[in-house]
């Protein structure tokens, strides 16, 4: 079965090629929501939009709401329907982050070129999972809860560093080589031409594989409050912040907090040393001194090198 959403046709996630460490963010976002949100930064044609709308479709079968540029605070977070209130008939309009509470995820893509102070009420809601709005004689709150994901391009511009260290994961979408990018072109044309057929066994096949997925997603759900954090893994934790100089606490809260998840997703009792390293990372790369005055996202073999020894074999 093919995904359509209306006209629209999404490659299914279990056929994106390439791209591991995003799929990863994005699945642990989705276990354990209080992570924050992942950004995502990669240069323009890295699969960055279809890859969080396949996700959307595979977790929660339908796209994610889409947060333009131009959005206004009335249309993010809610005001009054226009129409009732011109006929004298106050009447709450419910924004995009209702919708995203309904939906499962929110989307900004470009957020390094959205306002600054809408990104910040929005990271808050996902933060506190509480939607307060006051204005225009207008008084609710709201309890909401959805993923967030947002993806930049970093040569258009940057984001805040305090808006930076509100996103919980951050990955980079990196370039392919030579045989990932002839797997992106064979399965391009794969999908287009099984859209054409009546019956797709590769669309069937496909459509199987997300589901598996959407399975073992919600079971790590399910699990992770029993997992197991070791004070040894929080100790190697707070060890390896401070060795790559992150800049506030948030960065060791939320590599526990991934590395937490990433043991559910592989049926783990208790968070184990690799499941840390792999997810500290995505944790700590946007919290360093260098990223928030304008460096490289890159984590390379120099932070790899201030932690080699926290992790090498007892």
């Amino acid at each position: 079965m093919s995904r359509v959403t209306g006209e629209v046709h999404i490659l299914p996630y279990s056929r994106v090629v390439g791209q591991d460490e995003l799929k990863l963010a994005l699945e642990l976002n989705h276990v354990v929501p209080h992570i924050g949100g992942v950004l995502v930064a990669g240069p323009r044609g890295t699969a960055k939009s279809t890859l969080v709308r396949a996700f959307a479709l595979m977790a929660h079968d339908e796209l994610p709401v889409t947060l333009p540029i131009n959005a206004t605070d009335d249309r993010v977070l809610g005001g009054w329907e226009l129409d009732a209130l011109l006929r004298g008939e106050p009447r709450p309009q419910p924004g995009l982050l209702e919708d995203a509470d309904e939906k499962g995820l929110l989307y900004i893509d470009e957020v390094n070129l959205l306002d600054d102070h809408l990104v910040n009420v929005i990271l808050d809601v996902v933060s506190t999972g509480v939607l307060s709005v006051q204005r225009e004689g207008l008084a609710t709150a709201r309890h909401l809860s959805f993923g967030l994901v947002g993806t930049m391009n970093p040569e258009e511009g940057g984001l805040r560093p305090q808006l930076l260290d509100r996103f919980g994961l951050m990955v980079t979408a990196g370039q392919l080589d030579v045989e990932a990018r002839r797997r992106v072109i064979r399965t391009v044309l794969d999908f287009e031409e099984e859209l054409a057929g009546e019956k797709s066994g590769w669309l069937a096949a496909a459509a199987r594989e997300d589901g598996e997925t959407r399975t073992r997603l919600e079971a790590a759900r399910e699990r992770v409050p029993r997992v197991h954090v070791p004070d040894e893994v929080v100790g190697l934790c707070a060890e390896a912040a401070e060795r790559v100089d992150a800049v506030g606490q948030r960065g060791e809260i939320v590599a526990t907090l991934a590395a937490r998840a990433l043991a559910a997703l592989e049926g783990a009792d208790q968070v184990e040393r690799v499941h840390l390293r792999r997810v500290l990372p995505m944790a700590l790369r946007h919290r360093r001194p260098e990223t928030a005055h304008g460096g490289t996202f890159d984590w390379g073999p120099d932070e790899q090198a201030r932690i080699k020894d926290l992790f090498e074999p007892l």
